[in-house]
């Protein structure tokens, strides 16, 4: 398994994080928190991950869903979280198992491969209005102004509302009930020999700009991934800086991409 990444920013001034281990590649995108938590979306999303690495090399075989259940476990004792109080994160997971492939998405981050798209869009659904409402001020000029931030505040106290429910959405926090709410899945290597994690913040805009030919990204180099995501940002700063064009929660949101070839 081969694996070239790159993030914008870097991990250091991002809520993305990227890991790998000798058989599996996994994205997390901590939320930007505008409600109060008890720890940073940075420190959760570096719990998590450590947690999981760590299932994920000492127990490689281990189940996505009861690897990821055990890592939120451990990380809401380790920091000390309640459920329902704490910092969110996307959990996107590939593993090499021989001639298989398995993987698990739980929230927004996206794996492509060859076999399809896999995503948890279920968020969409909820906090309908108020989504629509930041959205639409921003595509008729409103800007990243202090009226707009007071409307990403409504939009996470709504969907805090529905977090980690029936008939909502769910995603890692603090509940290890989540994790067997996860899409998963798998697939056999010679039906593709390749897969695309990305965030949100970079595939994004990648539709949008139609730079999204997913099997050419995937045989680029780390500096190339790299590129892309700088132009990117480019055409957010250069040409869309209002998000009248693209509406989006921030002018620039963390990028992150890992191509896989197996």
């Amino acid at each position: 398994m081969r694996v070239e990444t790159a993030m914008l920013p870097d991990a250091g001034s991002s809520q993305d994080r990227i890991f790998v281990t000798p058989s599996a590649v996994f994205m997390l995108d901590g939320a930007t928190a505008f409600v109060p938590v008890p720890v940073t979306p940075e420190q959760y999303v570096d719990t998590l991950g450590g947690h999981l690495v760590e299932t994920l090399t000492t127990q490689p075989a281990t189940a996505l869903s009861v690897a990821l259940a055990d890592a939120i476990e451990q990380t809401a004792r380790c920091l000390k979280l309640q459920i329902g109080k704490s910092p969110s994160s996307t959990v996107a997971i590939v593993r090499q198992q021989g001639e298989i492939v398995d993987y698990l998405v739980l929230g927004d981050t996206q794996i492509v491969t060859p076999a399809g798209i896999f995503v948890d869009n279920r968020i969409a659904d909820v906090a309908i209005t108020e989504r629509a409402r930041y959205r639409d001020r921003l595509a008729t000029g409103g800007g990243y102004d202090q009226i707009h931030r007071g409307l990403l505040r409504d939009l996470q106290a709504k969907q805090a509302e529905h977090r980690n429910r029936d008939g909502g959405y769910w995603i890692a926090e603090a509940d290890p009930r989540a994790a067997a709410e996860a899409a998963t899945g798998w697939f056999v290597i010679d039906s593709g020999r390749w897969a695309v994690l990305a965030t949100d913040g970079a595939y994004r805009p990648m539709a949008h700009l139609v730079r999204d030919d997913w099997e050419t990204i995937a045989y680029r180099s780390s500096d190339e991934l790299k590129q892309t995501l700088a132009c990117l940002e480019g055409w957010e700063k250069h040409t869309d800086p209002d998000g009248i064009e693209l509406p989006r929660a921030k002018r620039h949101d963390d990028k992150a991409i890992a191509a896989v070839r197996f």
